[in-house]
């Protein structure tokens, strides 16, 4: 593989080009590599006002009464996306599903209580109580290398 990098002082924003015969495992890993280096924005409605909330500082991503929402240390969000296409656009390392209608940010994760049989008790950096849901347990165990 070639690389090659072309410093231009009129350019602002920084653009990386791939050129290949075909798509391999190597460009593909290439590709993911720099689409994660950048933190990923979401659009989160309150009211009539967006704001671009960014992954580290989402608590959880639930779902409830037929909407999606946002929960930050100090506000909650309407989202547009589904749940599914939430988990699929977090990062993985950071963000694990709990349950089906929730995912939550590991990084805010204060407290486990593993004491209920079959369930874990999340305590989350906002004060809220989250519950896994026993399919959900032995991933997010897997998550937290418990």
């Amino acid at each position: 593989m070639q690389v090659e990098l072309k410093i231009d002082e009129t350019c602002k924003d920084p653009k990386v080009i791939i050129i290949a015969d075909k798509m391999t495992d190597e460009i593909s890993a290439l590709l993911k590599s720099l689409s994660s280096f950048y933190p990923h924005l979401i659009a989160g409605f309150s009211g009539d006002t967006v704001k671009l909330l960014e992954e580290s500082e989402i608590v959880r991503v639930y779902a409830a009464n037929q909407k999606i929402y946002a929960q930050t240390a100090n506000c909650e969000y309407i989202l547009r996306p589904r749940l599914y296409e939430l988990e699929e656009r977090l990062n993985k390392r950071l963000f694990v599903r709990i349950s089906n209608s929730e995912i939550i940010n590991l990084k805010k994760v204060i407290r486990l209580d593993l004491s209920m049989s079959g369930t874990i008790c999340v305590e989350l950096s906002n004060q809220t109580t989250a519950y896994v849901a026993r399919r959900y347990v032995t991933k997010i165990k897997q998550a937290l290398g418990i």
